[in-house]
């Protein structure tokens, strides 16, 4: 490969279940391409057992996945940030903080498995819902043409994978 990999970060209001998953899906599919970040704007402290229980199922690692404040990427010495999407409601319509170097930005809204409530067979399918969904996104995402794509149609591809049920 002769550039360095694109950083991505996934944000959400917990960074306990949908961002963590995404950034362990992306950091998995996206492998040099790739270096996935996650975080939140109101962290949880700690990642949902369900999320970490499905990653391992699915033979992801999980070493190293925490929740993390979003003002970890947003300050002196954080990674340069190539894309930044929201991955839940709350996060979309908060202010963010300014990311240096501006980069590509889109809104990928996912339920949050976290909430809902019922029996534990409930919550595992909310949890493989967004999983899946997350997945499909990633996905497309990572099979982009990114050196053949002007700015504007990158920006309208990542807002059309966000649009994807």
């Amino acid at each position: 490969m002769d550039r360095e990999p694109f950083n991505v970060l996934f944000l959400c209001t917990g960074n306990s279940a949908r961002s963590i998953m995404a950034e362990a899906i992306l950091n998995a599919l996206g492998k040099d391409k790739f270096r996935s970040f996650s975080a939140g704007s109101r962290p949880a402290g700690s990642v949902n057992p369900l999320a970490l229980e499905l990653l391992e199922k699915n033979r992801l690692p999980t070493q190293g996945l925490h929740s993390k404040d979003w003002n970890e990427f947003s300050g002196q010495g954080a990674p340069f940030m190539h894309f930044v999407f929201t991955v839940c409601d709350q996060a979309a319509a908060e202010p963010c903080p300014v990311w240096p170097g501006q980069p590509m930005t889109a809104h990928w809204g996912i339920r949050d498995p976290a909430a809902v409530t019922g029996t534990e067979e409930t919550k595992r399918k909310a949890f493989l819902t967004a999983y899946t969904e997350l997945h499909r996104r990633i996905t497309v995402f990572i099979n982009l043409p990114f050196d053949k794509l002007s700015n504007l149609a990158l920006k309208e591809n990542l807002d059309e994978i966000g649009r994807m049920q």
